[in-house]
C-alpha cells in the first residue's frame, strides 16, 4: 500500500480527536467506549492546544491525501510520563490501516525527529494486552516500569 508520511499542519489538530478515539485499546470481545471518552481530563491532555508548545510534534500517515494515522508526541504528565524532557508519545490508525507497517513507519519516523531535535529518550504506556508491544520493541522501545495493566516503555535515542 503506498502511502506518505507528513507533518501535521496548523489547523489540522482537530484530526487528533479522532485518531485520540482509535488510539483506545479495546481488549477482544470487549465493547468499544462511547466517543465521548476522549472528552476525560486525562486524555484531553494528549490533544488540547496541540501544536502551541515546542515539543508539541505531530506527522500523520496519508493515503490517497486521506489521513489514516498518526503520531504525536509533547511533554505532559501522561500515562508515559518519565520526566519532563522526555516526550510522550500517542500512535494510532484506523483499522484498516492496521499491521501494514504504516505504524512502525511512523515511529520511526518520529524517532528520527526526536533525535535530531536533540531528544535523548521518547517513553509510552501501552496496555500488556496490546498488539503494539510488539511494534514499539521493534522501533526500539523496552519496557522500564509496569503496572497491573500497562507497561511504560522508553526508546532511548
Amino acid at each position: 500500500m503506498r502511502y506518505k508520511i507528513r507533518t501535521i499542519l496548523e489547523g489540522e489538530d482537530r484530526l487528533l480527536e479522532d485518531f485520540l478515539y482509535e488510539a483506545i485499546f479495546v481488549p477482544e470481545g470487549a465493547a468499544a467506549p462511547p466517543k465521548s471518552i476522549i472528552n476525560q481530563p486525562e486524555l484531553q491532555i494528549y490533544i488540547n492546544d496541540f501544536g502551541k508548545k515546542k515539543d508539541d510534534i505531530g506527522l500523520f500517515a496519508e493515503v490517497d491525501e486521506n489521513a489514516v494515522g498518526a503520531v504525536w508526541v509533547r511533554i505532559m504528565n501522561d500515562y508515559g510520563h518519565i520526566d519532563n524532557d522526555t516526550p510522550s508519545f500517542a500512535i494510532s490508525l484506523y483499522e484498516n490501516y492496521r499491521g501494514l507497517g504504516i505504524g512502525t513507519a511512523l515511529m520511526k519516523e518520529m524517532l528520527r525527529i526526536l533525535k535530531d531535535r536533540g531528544y535523548k529518550q521518547a517513553s509510552l504506556a501501552v496496555q500488556k494486552a496490546n498488539y503494539a508491544v510488539k511494534m514499539n520493541k521493534k522501533t526500539g522501545f523496552e519496557i522500564v516500569d509496569e503496572n497491573e495493566q500497562e507497561y511504560i516503555m522508553i526508546c532511548r535515542l
